[in-house]
């Protein structure tokens, strides 16, 4: 379709937005002044644009409500583990194994893939953000460092291929005869485990001389680090330890081991039902509320009502807190959503353009017929693609234009399908994109999602570069 002077103002500010990030600014401002242009523009009336603001961010909010809630029940379970006194004697086990900061940062990386792999990141980082960043920190390791190898063993390396769950292969494959989810797959997790270790290399070398030596002091300067709003403190919690602190120290851990055996079982047998997609959230948001449940009436069932709804107000306050600024930038690049585009802009559906998506078309008609540039191409398309904060919505159309420039190039349509979903999920699965599930990651380090994104930028650019070029002398 032909591109109008609101696509052209997308773009802006979509490069805005970036740069700002990129200069450690507010990306908020921009955000919210650009998704009024774009909507001005487009349907020619002010008060729309006015409108526009206010529906973008509802829908924005709506959209990340299960990242927002996940996050809230996950830190009022750490404030029910940490009232009982069960958080230093749940974390006892990994301590011996996560000795020093760098042996820290690999197992991270190795339980964050795994879980991921079969959980899917979204669920999985919070439980782990919330179990073993305590510990790491405890050994040395700095909390960006903590946050960056989960971020990008979970949401880049295991999301990327989608091996177990093979969400993304087939939407991939969706919209081409000429493609095979099986055989996308098959690419897919190469080009993601070659991806993770370039990333994951450079991002260790970059932090490493940061990495303290193990000691308690480090635990307790992280707890009282960073923004007081954002912090998960026991300060102002009636700590009572008892005879069932350590039943629940076990039981938290032995209890979300149990949920991954059964993905695990569910996924390569059929001895139980699977899970179904987008349900691992539900499952282990659900087992926390009944874990809270139970810590209070054990630990005094008098005050159980009183206790509950305490945790429950403070896990929405960090929530809330950690979420306020990334649901206006969220709201500009949902614009770029066909899908939502609509609903913000009070439009037809049908007829309403997809910004980001129309964009991303358009592009590849600068791509050269040649085998690097336009796997290279296909790779900055699927990157930019994943600017919606998904990565998964842009995969049908990375299939289809793989089969088209694969006809003038002498380079496989799987390949280059299989480079656009790497590229599209490294970037909108949430390593470089603040307002996806990192968010989570980012509140339970105590740091800033922007200072996570900026800090993997080159990890990952780097990464996916290495990856295309392997992709193409390989394949």
């Amino acid at each position: 379709m032909e591109l109008t002077m609101a696509h052209w103002l997308y773009l802006i500010g979509t490069l805005l937005i970036i740069l700002t990030m990129l200069f450690r600014q507010n990306v908020v401002v921009p955000a919210l002044i650009m998704a009024f242009f774009v909507a001005w523009t487009y349907t020619g009336s002010f008060l729309d644009g006015v409108q526009a603001i206010f529906n973008a961010n509802l829908t924005a909010a709506t959209e990340l409500f299960n990242i927002f809630l996940i996050i809230a029940i996950m830190t009022t379970l750490l404030r029910s583990i940490q009232s009982i006194g069960a958080d230093e004697q749940m974390i006892q086990p990994f301590q011996k194994i996560m000795s020093t900061g760098t042996l820290s940062f690999w197992i991270l990386v190795v339980v964050t893939y795994f879980l991921s792999l079969f959980f899917w990141p979204a669920p999985a980082a919070p439980l782990i953000g919330a179990l073993l960043i305590p510990v790491a920190i405890k050994a040395g390791l700095p909390p960006i460092g903590a946050a960056i190898s989960i971020s990008l063993a979970g949401h880049g390396m295991a999301l990327s291929s989608d091996f177990i769950l093979k969400v993304a292969p087939e939407l991939t494959a969706s919209s081409s005869s000429a493609l095979e989810a099986s055989a996308i797959g098959e690419q897919t997790l190469i080009l993601s485990l070659v991806a993770g270790a370039v990333s994951l290399t450079i991002a260790y070398f970059m932090i490493r001389k940061h990495i303290k030596k193990p000691a308690k002091e480090n635990l307790t300067e992280w707890e009282e680090s960073g923004d007081d709003d954002l912090n998960i403190r026991v300060d102002d919690t009636n700590v009572k330890k008892g005879k069932y602190s350590p039943v629940f120290a076990f039981l938290v851990p032995a209890i979300f081991l149990v949920i991954v055996t059964y993905v695990v079982v569910a996924t390569f047998t059929d001895f139980v039902p699977a899970i179904e997609d987008g349900a691992g959230s539900a499952l282990v948001g659900g087992t926390a509320i009944i874990l809270i449940i139970l810590m209070s009436l054990f630990r005094d069932y008098k005050k159980t009502l009183q206790e509950v709804s305490d945790h429950i107000v403070s896990g929405f306050v960090f929530a809330f807190k950690v979420m306020g600024l990334v649901i206006p930038v969220a709201a500009f690049f949902f614009i770029g959503s066909g899908e939502l585009a609509g609903q913000i802009l009070n439009t037809d559906p049908e007829t309403t353009p997809s910004f980001l998506f129309d964009l991303v078309q358009e592009g590849q008609a600068f791509i050269p017929d040649n085998a690097l540039f336009t796997a290279l191409g296909v790779l900055i398309l699927g990157m930019v693609s994943g600017l919606d904060g998904s990565g998964f919505s842009a995969l049908p159309l990375i299939g289809s234009l793989s089969e088209a420039l694969a006809a003038s190039t002498a380079i496989d349509p799987t390949t280059l399908a299989s480079i656009g979903q790497v590229g599209a999920i490294w970037v909108g699965g949430g390593t470089l994109v603040a307002w996806s599930p990192i968010i989570a990651i980012a509140g339970f380090a105590k740091i800033s999602v922007i200072e996570l994104v900026r800090k993997s930028f080159i990890p990952v650019v780097i990464g996916l570069l290495v990856t295309t070029v392997f992709a193409v002398l390989m394949f």
